[in-house]
């Protein structure tokens, strides 16, 4: 796994739920079909108003002009991240978009599982509400082995938690490959 992570920050406000992430009406499309997970990515965080999401004025779309790809690749959210139900489809939708990591003071656990087990993207938290620090568009850099966090447009840096153990399942891909791998199921 590559143990830097750059890219540009998409930043969110406290207690963004999964029908923000992923509105209800999305979810109609298969996870299987090539084609039709693409929209997965394309309404990611379609559901979360400006003025929570801390935007600027005008908000700032996550995707641009029905691509599925988001120009962001790191998301810096609040409190209770992921909160609401227990779709999986939310840090499904995310991963499609292109986040390779979540960088929040406190998540759901239900979505921080999802995320791990899933090996959608990392789910870090910050030793410090980064939301007032960072902002949408800036330059980020993600340092694993040192767990820190460094905004290269402001040249700050930040400390995040120690992902502990979880980041060997990310490293495997997901929680039934880490299992494969740790010999707790057997190789397929």
């Amino acid at each position: 796994m590559n143990k830097i992570i750059e890219g540009f920050a998409y930043v969110l406000g406290n207690d963004v739920d999964t029908d923000q992430i992923i509105p209800a009406e999305h979810l109609v499309y298969s996870l299987s079909d090539p084609e039709e997970r693409k929209n997965y990515g394309k309404f990611a965080l379609s559901g979360v108003p400006a003025d929570q999401a801390g935007l600027p004025a005008g908000k700032i779309s996550f995707t641009e002009n029905g691509q599925y790809e988001s120009k962001y690749s790191i998301i810096i959210g609040g409190k209770n991240f992921g909160c609401g139900s227990s779709r999986e489809h939310a840090p499904a939708c995310m991963k499609i978009a292109g986040i390779r990591a979540v960088i929040a003071e406190s998540y759901a656990r239900i979505f921080y599982r999802n995320s791990v087990d899933g090996g959608f993207f990392i789910p870090f938290e910050s030793a410090k509400r980064l939301v007032e620090e960072i902002n949408t568009g800036d330059d980020l850099k993600i340092d694993l082995n040192a767990s820190i966090i460094t905004n290269r447009t402001s040249n700050k840096t930040f400390e995040l938690k120690s992902l502990g153990e979880v980041i060997d399942i990310i490293e495997a891909g997901n929680i039934f490959e880490y299992a494969r791998k740790t010999g707790m199921i057997p190789s397929s």
